[in-house]
């Protein structure tokens, strides 16, 4: 496959190389930023009425000092369907003094469970890929 030469296609490319089938639905985390906890609670809240398919989780990212939204949408990865979807959650999270701070998907691999997290609050769906 080829992908443009941004950060959105290399990411997409580095997925390929890693095995990822990159023609199924996945559920893939987008990361928007707030500086402060009130902006982000608000884009939370506001977000939740647009019923967005998918699930949010708002938590304060230590290592940056900022408020972390994170919107996991299930999509096929798609390089077009990724920028727009970006582009979409940037310009709202920017109404609320926030920004897009990129994306990734969770995949579970072999040995993960080793290092699981009993306790992460996730719940797993049918098409779960972790």
């Amino acid at each position: 496959m080829q992908f443009p030469d941004d950060d959105n296609g290399k990411m997409l490319a580095a997925m390929a190389e890693a095995g990822i089938d990159l023609t199924k639905q996945l559920d893939v985390d987008f990361f928007l930023v707030f500086d402060d906890q009130r902006d982000a609670e608000s884009a939370t809240e506001e977000l939740a009425k647009l019923e967005l398919e998918g699930e949010m989780e708002l938590q304060l990212n230590d290592e940056v000092g900022k408020w972390e939204l994170i919107v996991c949408v299930p999509m096929v990865p798609e390089y077009q369907a990724i920028v727009d979807q970006e582009l979409q959650l940037n310009t709202f999270a920017e109404e609320f003094g926030g920004a897009t701070d990129g994306w990734g998907v969770m995949q579970h691999q072999e040995g993960d469970d080793d290092f699981a997290d009993e306790d992460d609050g996730h719940e797993c769906g049918a098409d779960c890929k972790h």
